[in-house]
């Protein structure tokens, strides 16, 4: 057997239930373990005193440090202009959410600063960002549109996120979030808008530019009715749909997005037993927004026994936004996972994997270390798998690869 690369003495966090997880294996974890790549696939795994008669190109020894599936972001809206860090004030200084929103700013702030920056301008504002995610193993991401709120803004966020993914050789779906809020020229015309929205997305569809469609289904948005209309679009278009639900008020959206058979339900504070029960019928992934709750301050926890108990996987996600998630650590977002929300290290590490996979449709492929699946994986210093969420947002990065290719060596 002839291997491009070959890594040797590792202890490897698979995340895959041959070799045990979710059975009586945590992590699934083989120790004193090799992994092989050949073009860009992995294609052994096991004990390295197990391998087989081999030649490599590229042999690493590891020598005990810890090999994780890469990270997965699978909610984002990472790609925007401008600064809302007076909105953060505002807050602090007892100015609810809604009423933020209600005075000009939230979304439609982002939107007027969005428009006026150039494709060269948003990209370079995005660069830092993603720069900073990949710097915590990163090398699948979901980037959204949403701050352009007509046909050649959105098509701007989406080229931009399309640029990104090529540029720095990781992988990034693109979402169409052109129903995220009413524009100020549509201004009590949500209907209108919403014709806009479903006009425009065979337009990006056709230019290869939109891989999913999100919506914000929520008081200060849009309805059911608006966001069932904006679906039967993307259904029609074959593209998989999935949906902001039940952050500040239980709207029925999850069970909406579930009928869809969605990829997934975002934020979910508010989440009813009979969306959940839906959710887990139709497979969609429930993505915990932990970082967007503690910004917020939120005191409604998402029901995460239930989801557990009704087999609804939960993915773990930055949420990168100006507005209310401003960050680029996933590893924070997965120590507030498990301190805010309470889930366990191990869950935490499925949330940024293989559910995140998942919640992107892309189970087939990433999120789990087995043979046949992408060599995408990440090398840490670190002495157990749950110091990625004991060590608080701390870079324990020591080497990633995405199909194959080192994205980052430290």
């Amino acid at each position: 057997m002839h291997f491009d690369t070959l890594i040797i003495n590792a202890h490897i966090a698979t995340m895959n239930n041959e070799f045990g997880y979710g059975n009586n294996t945590p992590y699934g974890t083989i120790t004193d373990a090799a992994m092989a790549i050949q073009d860009g696939k992995i294609v052994w795994l096991g004990k390295t005193v197990n391998l087989p008669k081999h030649t490599a190109d590229n042999v690493i020894d590891v020598t005990g440090q810890w090999l994780t599936p890469a990270l997965i972001d699978c909610h984002t809206h990472l790609v925007y202009a401008g600064n809302r860090s007076n909105e953060f004030e505002m807050r602090l200084n007892g100015v609810s959410y809604e009423e933020v929103a209600r005075q000009g700013g939230g979304i439609v702030s982002t939107v007027k600063a969005t428009r006026e920056a150039s494709f060269d301008e948003l990209y370079q504002a995005s660069v830092p960002r993603l720069k900073d995610l990949i710097s915590q193993g990163v090398t699948t991401i979901e980037i959204k549109s949403g701050y352009g709120l007509d046909l050649d803004s959105e098509r701007k966020m989406l080229a931009v996120a399309k640029k990104l993914g090529e540029d720095f050789g990781i992988t990034v779906r693109k979402t169409y979030l052109a129903a995220h809020a009413t524009p100020p020229e549509y201004k009590g015309q949500n209907d209108a808008y919403i014709d806009k929205v479903c006009e425009w997305l065979p337009i990006l569809h056709a230019e290869g530019l939109v891989d999913a469609v999100d919506a914000f289904c929520e008081n200060i948005a849009f309805n059911l009715e608006q966001v069932s209309k904006v679906f039967n679009v993307a259904k029609s278009l074959g593209l998989p749909v999935k949906l902001h639900a039940e952050q500040l008020s239980d709207m029925g959206g999850s069970g909406l997005v579930a009928s869809f058979d969605g990829l997934s339900a975002d934020h979910i504070e508010y989440l009813s037993m009979k969306d959940i029960d839906k959710m887990a019928k139709s497979g969609t992934v429930g993505v915990l927004l932990p970082t967007a709750f503690y910004t917020l301050r939120e005191t409604k926890l998402p029901p995460i026994q239930a989801m557990r108990d009704a087999g609804v996987n939960m993915a773990v996600s930055t949420d990168c936004n100006p507005g209310t998630s401003p960050s680029t650590s996933l590893l924070l977002a997965m120590n507030m996972a498990c301190t805010l929300f309470r889930l366990t290290p191990e869950e935490s590490l499925a949330g940024t994997t293989l559910h995140a996979a998942q919640a992107l449709g892309l189970s087939e492929h990433k999120g789990k270390i087995a043979v046949g699946y992408d060599a995408d994986i990440a090398l840490w210093n670190i002495t157990r798998p749950a110091d990625l969420c004991y060590l608080i947002g701390q870079s324990v990065l020591a080497q990633v690869w995405h199909q194959g290719q080192v994205v980052l060596k430290n």
